[in-house]
């Protein structure tokens, strides 16, 4: 059984950043954890993490809830970027 911490880094709403996450690691898996091969799996997550961090500092200062938008609504924030 995954533990609560390990549960909400995989769910959608909480983690931005769970496809990156999930690449970085398997990255490492199918390199056997060399993290050299893996960089640029690290820094999309980096630049991930980033990114919507300052969307929640944003939000934050702004007095917007919940701070961290829900999956749905990031969807359509990056789709209205490209």
């Amino acid at each position: 059984r995954m533990s609560r911490h390990a549960q909400q880094l995989r769910h959608h709403d909480i983690n931005p950043c769970v496809a990156e996450t999930e690449a970085s690691r398997k990255c490492m898996d199918d390199n056997n954890y060399n993290k050299d091969m893996c960089t640029a799996y690290f820094l999309k997550y980096k630049n991930c993490r980033k990114y919507w961090h300052g969307i929640m500092m944003q939000r934050r200062r702004n007095g917007v809830k919940p701070e961290m938008p829900s999956a749905e609504e990031r969807k359509k924030m990056l789709e209205s970027m490209e």
